[in-house]
């Protein structure tokens, strides 16, 4: 058996149909909650990305592993699931983001070659990369945020869009019309989060790795060279908040749900939640006006995230291999928007920590359990000794 692990990025666990959302409909995740399990108290082991895939990764906690914050690296020697999955048989690929920073000073200090197979998957925790793209090409007057080359830069100028960065100036900004002429809204101004992204629907992220995945489905099958995990990492709906049309207007201030926070929670605050709540950010999401325009923005990244599933699905319906491929979606962290005085992630209230899980196990042995929810608590670090299982290891009890 295959597995598709299925990860977005800052995707809250309450925003799918499934799980109660009254506005916001997602029929293609439901459809597979239908025909599997539903977890309804999943949680991550941190609120930022690079802490919480290490964890998701490793199998163990950020006081385990090290990375406990973004752009921390990954020690040299830690297990990932691709090495877990390797030593039973089964290839391990990535297509999108990871957040990994590679452990430079271990490489070397072992004399490990960067580009060799084993420096690769050091570097990439412990995936062999089909596609690595972690969607963050903003630049400041220091340079670009991640200095590495942009696959998804390099494809948008392939398909004609011009300069550097098509990035940001064309998947995550929209257009502002002046007096004189046209001007880049970046998605980056909360603002313009209502503004369609200036670029075909077809070529923005959410589909590109979509078309990505089904190559290497596509590949790996041809190959015929045994089973693959494939963690299939999508860069949305995380921030900037902007989508192309059709999406950028399917909803609006009457689909925001209540706020939920009180003004109690200003009163003596923890310096830490202090500070958050008043950073510009919380500042940000404090103000109606703000949520009002980029809670459907937000919204409308979900549904073409739901869309491109629907068309994944489909996919592996028509090829055979929804017959012999575990299928997994989940989320790195949630996002506050506006919830206890916050925007974005980074504490450890239910909005940031809690996330959606969804489990479609194509085997007979599963058929008592499909369309089911489970209220168990689960960790996102469950799944890589779940993993292991399926592709038939052995427990690793000192380590999982």
């Amino acid at each position: 058996m295959n597995i598709l692990y299925i990860m977005f990025d800052q995707l809250r666990f309450d925003y799918l149909s499934c799980a109660g959302h009254p506005h916001l409909q997602t029929p293609h995740i439901d459809a597979l909650a239908a025909r599997g399990v539903r977890f309804t108290r999943a949680y991550v082991q941190s609120p930022t990305c690079g802490s919480s895939r290490m964890s998701s990764y490793t199998g163990r906690y950020p006081s385990s592993h090290g990375v406990q914050f973004n752009s921390y690296p990954l020690k040299v020697g830690e297990w990932t699931i691709g090495d877990h999955l390797r030593n039973s048989g089964m290839s391990c690929s990535l297509i999108g983001k990871t957040h990994m920073v590679a452990d430079a000073v271990g490489l070397e200090r072992l004399g490990l070659a960067p580009d060799s197979v084993i420096g690769v998957r050091q570097s990439e925790c412990g995936f062999d990369p089909y596609l690595r793209d972690d969607g963050l090409w903003a630049e400041g007057p220091d340079g670009f945020y991640d200095p590495k080359r942009s696959p998804y830069n390099e494809y948008l100028k392939a398909k004609g869009y011009p300069g550097d960065n098509p990035w940001h100036d064309f998947a995550n900004a929209g257009i502002e019309t002046g007096e004189e002429g046209n001007d880049i809204a970046s998605g980056w101004f909360m603002v313009n989060a209502d503004k369609p992204a200036n670029i075909a629907e077809e070529d923005s992220e959410t589909p590109w790795l979509t078309t990505k995945a089904i190559e290497f489905i596509e590949e790996a099958t041809a190959k015929g060279e045994g089973p693959w995990c494939a963690h299939l990492s999508y860069i949305k709906p995380h921030w900037p908040y902007i989508v192309p049309a059709p999406y950028h207007d399917m909803y609006g201030p009457e689909h925001v749900l209540p706020v939920v926070r009180h003004e109690g929670e200003r009163v003596n605050a923890h310096p830490v939640f202090g500070g958050m709540m008043n950073n510009p950010i919380g500042k940000a999401f404090s103000r109606d006006e703000v949520r009002e325009k980029v809670i459907p923005a937000y919204m409308g990244l979900i549904k073409q995230a739901d869309d491109q599933m629907g068309r994944l699905f489909a996919y592996l319906e028509a090829s055979g291999r929804m017959q012999d491929t575990m299928v997994v979606v989940t989320s790195d962290h949630g996002d506050y928007l506006g919830d206890h005085w916050l925007g974005e992630k980074n504490l450890f209230h239910e909005p940031s920590i809690k996330v959606p899980l969804i489990i479609y196990d194509p085997r007979a042995a599963a058929d008592v359990s499909r369309g089911t929810t489970c209220d168990a608590l689960i960790e996102a670090i469950d799944l890589a000794p779940t993993f292991l299982e399926v592709a038939g290891g052995e427990p690793l009890g000192h380590i999982l």
